[in-house]
């Protein structure tokens, strides 16, 4: 039989406390830093209030659309970027060798769309090449300084999209931030899509709100011609699979040359992933582009990835012995609260109905199911230069 002597008792005592007491700084911090996420950045979406529009004259837009293989998707959203309601502006769809009938579909809409413009870039077996070259062809077909970005698969929720997109462009705004998200559909794949989509959102449209701009999606995206030739366009990253939007704004984003428009009528809807390989593909691509953001933006991202996960381990390590419990259960509830009000907020401002409720689950599980992702990346990268 053993028989611990009282001094043995006491050290166990005291390491026991010792390890519970660093368990909860790293878990009170944890849950400072998801604070100062949500308040700081998330918050900023709900609370921000557009600049009053001046009675300016409206300047023409180029809107381009790359398309591989995509004639389905545009038959039935490519409308609703011909039939805006805006005076003066061009749609350039870069036809990038597709081998289905993109082209004959695009034919079909030049009698009544003249100012549908389609550049056509024929298969080479010689030369592969990834979006970015295909949104570069659009680049220089463009005619007008200002570029609004979006996907084939894209739709425009109202005619009013260039509109609002066009009218955030001042004389010392060269970038504007929009929101691109992804139809509602059945299932659980299609609810989580929406939500890690929603919640990138608000981390970079937040961060830009707050002058630290550091992304943007194609999807939903404008810039001046100007900007992309003088800053040498996607030098720098040509080789990168992904990063024709979030690179370039990285590189080239700044709190006084940036602007976000997040009105309503100013989103895009796509078409979501049917099945959770093909969307894990998708992520993996989008991944391809993250390590070469700056510095200091990669540090603001990873610590809120970094603090989610420390926050769930830790809590689940103090809850077992019950100690403090009270403080414990404040702490949580605190974060939980602060979550709650900024996502039910967000979601209205967004249109993203019901994406709150299901937050609440997918909050435990998304920095995980990101974290192996792009581990992954790591071990196994896409090809160079396929991006469809």
């Amino acid at each position: 039989m053993l028989i611990l002597c009282p001094d043995y008792e006491s050290s166990m005592i005291y390491h026991d406390n010792l390890f519970l007491s660093v368990v909860f700084i790293i878990f009170a911090f944890s849950a400072a830093v998801q604070l100062f996420h949500y308040l700081c950045f998330y918050l900023a979406v709900s609370l921000y209030r557009h600049p009053a529009e001046e009675e300016t004259e409206k300047k023409p837009v180029s809107v381009i659309i790359c398309a591989r293989n995509e004639a389905e998707n545009l038959r039935k959203f490519l409308p609703s970027i011909l039939k805006q309601d805006y005076p003066e502006y061009e749609v350039i769809v870069v036809n990038d060798c597709s081998e289905d009938n993109t082209y004959d579909v695009l034919g079909s809409f030049l009698p009544d769309h003249p100012h549908l413009k389609i550049s056509t870039i024929n298969k080479d077996p010689r030369f592969t090449h990834n979006k970015k070259f295909a949104q570069f062809i659009g680049i220089k077909a463009a005619s007008n300084d200002i570029l609004l970005f979006t996907d084939s698969d894209c739709e425009a929720v109202s005619p009013r999209w260039i509109e609002m997109m066009a009218s955030r462009f001042r004389d010392d705004i060269q970038i504007v931030l929009g929101y691109g998200g992804y139809m509602k559909g059945k299932g659980l794949l299609n609810k989580y899509i929406r939500y890690d989509t929603f919640m990138i959102a608000l981390q970079y449209l937040g961060m830009a709100v707050r002058k630290i701009p550091y992304m943007g999606v194609g999807r939903n995206l404008a810039y001046r011609r100007s900007l992309f030739f003088e800053k040498k366009g996607f030098e720098g990253h040509t080789h990168i699979i992904s990063g024709d939007d979030d690179l370039f704004v990285n590189a080239n984003a700044t709190g006084r040359n940036t602007s976000v428009e997040i009105r309503p009528e100013s989103h895009t809807r796509s078409v979501p992933c049917p099945t959770f390989e093909c969307w894990v593909k998708q992520k993996k691509r989008h991944f391809t582009s993250a390590p070469l953001y700056k510095t200091w933006h990669k540090l603001i991202i990873g610590s809120e990835l970094l603090s989610r996960i420390l926050f769930y381990i830790m809590f689940i390590i103090l809850i077992i012995p019950l100690n403090l419990w009270q403080v414990i259960a404040a702490v949580f509830g605190l974060r939980l609260i602060v979550q709650i009000i900024v996502m039910i907020k967000a979601q209205k401002i967004l249109n993203e109905k019901g994406i709150a409720g299901f937050s609440l689950f997918f909050d435990i599980f998304s920095p995980v199911i990101n974290s192996v992702i792009f581990l992954s990346n790591t071990i196994t990268r896409p090809g160079k230069n396929k991006w469809k």
